[in-house]
């Protein structure tokens, strides 16, 4: 199926980690914009390797989706270290995950995505773009919460306050579970897509690239292994 022919002034901004779902999230705004950015953050992520997966991954989307390689814009990487040394999490720093007192997982970095898209309205205004995409999602969102809807909705309103400028928030996998979202990522961009999703993305909270697993790559046992895989095995159930 031809990709649909966007609005010649439509443009997006899509946090984009290099993970399964910012992945699916590219592919969506490439369907939906004329121009599509893309802006990481290297926050001192214990699994860091996903900063190098970022540029694999866009490369491959220009060789392999011909149809969106011509709206692929710049990519934008911004340090956060700074935030991430105050947000000492599991994902920061060397420690056992597992659920606080607080009933949250440790891998929780406290106001994570609202730090990111503060950063991200900042770029998205110089670079006249108005509407930012993100993969937080409530349906699998592990209890953080600043991936809820409610919170983002704060969030866009303060933007639009604070920079006089009509930003949207865009949320595609917001009420999808990981099952929906393979099915979302085969939907808009076929086996194709799907493929480079296990093939190249990077979701593994320790880092592991090995083994390759029929979901993906990483270590297949810490929390978002776990649930990359559960949400392949009940996609792929039915056929």
């Amino acid at each position: 199926m031809p990709s649909p022919t966007p609005p010649p002034d439509s443009s997006a901004l899509v946090l984009f980690s290099g993970g399964q779902d910012s992945t699916v999230c590219l592919a969506w705004a490439l369907e939906r914009h004329a121009r599509v950015e893309t802006v990481g953050f290297d926050y001192g992520q214990r699994h860091s390797i996903e900063l190098g997966v970022r540029m694999t991954v866009l490369g491959e989307f220009r060789a392999r989706f011909p149809q969106w390689a011509g709206r692929l814009g710049e990519d934008h990487l911004l340090d956060l270290r700074s935030f991430g040394a105050v947000a000492d999490s599991a994902l920061t720093a060397d420690r056992a995950i597992e659920m606080t007192e607080r009933g949250l997982p440790s891998t929780y970095v406290p106001g994570r995505n609202l730090a990111f898209l503060i950063y991200a309205a900042a770029l998205a205004d110089r670079r006249g773009i108005a509407t930012l995409v993100g993969g937080m999602c409530e349906t699998d969102y592990s209890g953080y919460p600043d991936c809820r809807r409610g919170t983002l909705d704060a969030m866009q309103e303060t933007l639009r306050l604070g920079m006089e400028r009509p930003f949207v928030i865009e949320t595609p996998l917001m009420w999808k579970t990981k099952a929906q979202t393979w099915a979302m990522a085969q939907e808009i961009g076929g086996e194709a897509l799907v493929a480079l999703t296990i093939e190249e993305t990077h979701t593994c909270y320790l880092g592991q690239r090995e083994p390759l697993h029929a979901w993906g790559r990483g270590c297949g046992t810490c929390p978002a292994c776990a649930l990359r895989a559960k949400g392949f095995d009940e996609w792929r159930e039915p056929l």
